[in-house]
């Protein structure tokens, strides 16, 4: 997968943003936490609500990388 969450992982984890918070807080599903983890697709609604949550640009949490 040529998209990858690293700053995405690594910007949840500095601010203590677990799965759980964001089940609780209705942000994004479990399936969606996980596929974000594993490094599956997601779309582009739930990069909307990260980039809100964590108020930034979606270049801020996804990087390009060719295969």
């Amino acid at each position: 997968m040529p998209i990858v969450y690293n700053k995405l992982i690594e910007r949840l984890d500095s601010k203590g943003i677990t799965s759980y918070t964001m089940r609780k807080d209705n942000i994004i599903g479990q399936a969606t936490y996980k596929k974000i983890r594993d490094g599956g697709d997601i779309d582009t609604r739930t990069i909307a609500k990260l980039c809100k949550l964590l108020d930034c640009q979606p270049g801020d949490i996804l990087e390009y990388i060719p295969d």
